[in-house]
């Protein structure tokens, strides 16, 4: 499955693309936030369709299924691949249509570790035109990046060209080794939660923040938004050199932030508000969780993802590990889609996560 403009809010997931999430209390036992469909592997009824890929502009009839869409009152967002497909005239062709929002990835601030991540010369340039293209036809636009050992260093630089280009939002995907992300080098438990600290900082210079497959970003969150004026995160919470670093480097070029935090998200994760549909019909909790749970040729999506037992578990936080014992199991729920990669179990411990409950038992921390 490809790599979806996420919604998880911090995850993100949660919101995606530009998209704006719906005001009031949502009941995500009944209708998830966000579909995505993934409408070719070349690479509905509302809330919000996400068409993405693999290269979703490949697809022949791409402009009649949003159209389509449109016409029905559903919001669109648009999720294209950087390649020579995404012209001026196809972009301004989908404003026409009302589409609003798109993503675009970009993984890096130079040219060689975007490059090398994407293993496509000439890319960055190109990614870099097709954003401030983008920019100028109006779209409110996205940017998603994942996060690893190999780009780890840039995200303050990264944050500081997104700004300048005028992208609203930033979408994290912190990885699971799963796939193309087997070979990737990924970061320690410690190191995603000072990226988080440091992602929090970035909010408040007027980028809305959300992550995708880290929803422990909004306990980082909920602990950040309650400290006082002046308290010091390195100190309160044992960071280290890693949001040392990037934190000094934000505030060199970016000044100290004093804006209010963009980090509205609602708590989503795999299979709770959210839910995937692959390129031939089979339904997933989401992007990255490869179980199957039907089939939209013959199984309806709606009863799908209200009557699966396994999303019914995922949405009342039935976990095993250190996310069943979790007092944030519900703000959280950790990663679904990392406990199945690492352990085989959708309900598992999320590894990436270095918090330790309080009500842990030792015998049960760990799978």
């Amino acid at each position: 499955m490809g790599h979806p403009f996420h919604i998880h809010g911090s995850d993100s997931r949660a919101p995606e693309a530009g998209v704006e999430l719906p005001e009031g209390r949502l009941d995500f036992d009944e209708r998830p936030i966000l579909v995505f469909w993934e409408s070719t592997r070349a690479c509905m009824p509302a809330p919000i369709l996400i068409v993405t890929g693999g290269d979703a502009m490949m697809r022949p009839d791409v402009f009649e299924l949003v159209g389509y869409a449109r016409e029905r009152g559903i919001p669109v967002g648009l999720s294209p691949s950087v390649t020579p497909l995404l012209t001026l005239e196809n972009a301004r062709r989908m404003r026409e249509l009302g589409v609003k929002a798109a993503s675009i990835s970009l993984d890096g601030a130079q040219t060689r570790t975007h490059e090398s991540i994407r293993g496509v010369s000439g890319h960055f340039p190109k990614t870099l035109e097709a954003l401030r293209m983008m920019v100028s036809l109006g779209y409110t636009l996205q940017v998603n990046t994942t996060v690893m050992r190999d780009n780890v260093e840039e995200l303050a630089d990264l944050a500081c060209l997104l700004k300048e280009i005028g992208v609203k939002i930033w979408e994290v995907f912190f990885l699971i080794q799963v796939g193309r992300g087997s070979e990737v080098r990924e970061l320690t438990p410690e190191e995603h939660e000072e990226v988080c600290h440091f992602l929090y900082d970035v909010s408040r210079h007027g980028i809305t923040v959300r992550t995708v497959e880290a929803p422990f970003f909004r306990r980082v969150c909920t602990w950040r938004l309650a400290d006082g004026p002046g308290e010091d995160p390195i100190a309160k919470y044992g960071l280290s050199r890693l949001y040392g670093r990037l934190r000094r480097r934000l505030e060199e070029k970016m000044g100290a932030g004093g804006a209010d935090p963009l980090i509205r998200s609602a708590r989503t994760r795999d299979g709770k508000g959210i839910v995937f549909v692959g390129y031939n019909g089979d339904i997933y909790p989401a992007g990255f969780l490869p179980v199957a749970l039907g089939n939209i040729r013959r199984d309806g999506l709606v009863e799908t993802y209200r009557n699966s037992e396994l999303l019914k578990q995922i949405r009342s936080s039935a976990f095993t590990g250190r996310c069943g014992n979790c007092e944030y199991a519900d703000l959280c729920g950790g990663s679904r889609a990392r406990a199945y990669a690492r352990f085989g179990d959708p309900l598992g411990e999320d590894p990436a996560c270095a918090y330790q409950p309080r009500n842990a038992n030792p015998q049960t921390a760990s799978i």
